[in-house]
């Protein structure tokens, strides 16, 4: 379930709906050595404009914070069958 989880919830989960307000995908990208998709939201209110960067992780959901760096593995498992 938790890999069901979409932008937009975790966008309002943190600052409250968004429909009928200024939140746009300011900018996408990719980081090609990790293979991790990062999208910066930002968000309109009468107080002011702010923007939260968001990263996807392996498992599909999204975070304000990047997933760890895969280190590499030692292992005799997975030849062992």
């Amino acid at each position: 379930m938790a890999g069901n989880r979409s932008l937009r919830s975790e966008v309002e989960k943190l600052v409250g709906p968004t429909r009928g307000r200024g939140a746009c995908v300011r900018l996408l990208d990719r980081f090609r050595s990790a293979g991790t998709c990062c999208v910066c939201i930002q968000i309109d209110r009468p107080t002011g404009t702010f923007s939260l960067f968001f990263f996807r992780h392996d498992d599909g959901t999204w975070h304000v914070f990047p997933p760890g760096q895969r280190r590499p593995e030692m292992g005799i498992g997975r030849l062992a069958a």
